[in-house]
C-alpha cells in the first residue's frame, strides 16, 4: 500500500467522522424541535432550522406527525448509516480488504442507503399529496430532495458488496489451494 493510498484513507476516515457528527447534531436538533413543538411551540422560531410546522399542526395533526416522523426517521437513518461507514473504515485493512466482516458491513450500508432513499421518496410523495390538499409542505422538501440519489447510491454500494463477496470466495479458494 502506497503512502498516497494511506493518506487518502485517513482523510476519508476523518471526513466520515465529520459527516457523522454533523448528521448526529442535525438529528438531535430535529428531535429537540419536535419535543418543543409539542410542549412549548412559542420557542420554535429560536430553535434549530426554525422548523415551524404549527400551521400544519393546526390544519391536520395526522399530517404533522407523519411528516415529522419522516423527517426524524430519515435524519436518524443517515446518522446510523455513517456510523456504519465509520465502523467499516475502522475495520478495513487495505492490505487484506476481502474479509467477511467488511463484506457484511458493506451490505448493511447498502440496506441503510436503500431505506433512506425509499423513505425519502415516500415522504416526498406524501408531502406532494398534502400539498394538493392545501397543506403547505414547501419548507420540508430539503429533507427528502435527494431520494433518487440515495436509491442509486444503494445500487452502487450493493454491487460493490457483491464484488467483495466474490472476492472473499476467490481468496478462500486460493488459500485452500496453497
Amino acid at each position: 500500500m502506497s503512502k498516497t493510498d494511506n493518506t487518502v484513507f485517513i482523510v476519508l476516515h476523518v471526513v466520515a467522522w465529520i459527516i457523522f457528527v454533523g448528521l448526529s447534531i442535525e438529528a438531535g436538533g430535529l428531535l429537540v424541535n419536535f419535543i418543543f413543538s409539542v410542549y412549548n411551540p412559542e420557542m420554535l422560531p429560536k430553535l434549530y432550522q426554525k422548523l415551524d410546522l404549527r400551521e400544519m399542526y393546526e390544519r391536520s395533526t395526522m399530517a404533522y406527525y407523519s411528516m415529522y416522523s419522516f423527517i426524524l426517521v430519515i435524519s436518524v437513518l443517515k446518522a446510523v448509516m455513517f456510523y456504519h461507514v465509520i465502523t467499516l473504515l475502522s475495520g478495513l485493512k487495505l492490505n487484506n480488504p476481502f474479509t467477511l466482516p467488511v463484506s457484511k458491513q458493506i451490505y448493511t450500508i447498502s440496506y441503510y442507503t436503500l431505506s433512506i432513499g425509499l423513505l425519502s421518496y415516500i415522504a416526498r410523495q406524501s408531502a406532494q399529496w398534502l400539498q394538493h390538499r392545501g397543506i403547505d409542505t414547501a419548507n420540508l422538501n430539503a429533507f427528502w430532495a435527494d431520494s433518487q440519489a440515495f436509491v442509486l447510491m444503494a445500487a452502487v454500494i450493493y454491487v460493490i458488496a457483491v464484488i467483495f463477496k466474490k472476492g472473499i470466495e476467490l481468496q478462500d479458494e486460493i488459500d485452500l489451494t496453497v
